[in-house]
């Protein structure tokens, strides 16, 4: 029969093993999801990109004729410049609430029409 000693010296052994398995599999999944993150970080940047070119060059060049010259698909291409038009047009938005300072009529609200804020007497 096999002494308590042998037997915990057995567990922990086989333990190590798996303890090993385990923190390679979890510094590998670590690697690949920060490689992940760089990548899908850098194709958003390249997106961005496109979006601005594209902008840019549409008073001189469509998206179709684009298309045609690049192999490129207008689809591809209008999602890319579409996608930046909206976000920035999220951020345009966002900069313009903030700066309606807290209690100000909004733009194009004359103060009449504003709404008015009336405290309330403590009872």
């Amino acid at each position: 029969m096999t002494s308590a000693e042998e037997i915990e010296r057995r567990i922990e052994q086989a333990d190590s093993a798996q303890t090993v398995r385990r923190a390679d599999a979890a510094k590998r999944v670590s690697e690949l999801a920060r490689q992940q993150a760089a990548v899908a970080q850098q194709l958003n940047d390249i997106e961005t990109e496109l979006g601005e070119v594209l902008a840019d060059a549409s008073e001189v060049i469509g998206v179709d004729e684009l298309a045609r010259f690049t192999d490129v698909p207008a689809a591809d291409l209008a999602r890319w410049r579409d996608g930046r038009k909206s976000a920035r047009t999220k951020r345009k938005r966002t900069a313009r609430q903030e700066a309606v300072p807290s209690g100000a009529a909004a733009p194009g609200v004359s103060a009449a029409d504003a709404p008015v804020r009336v405290p309330v007497a403590a009872t």
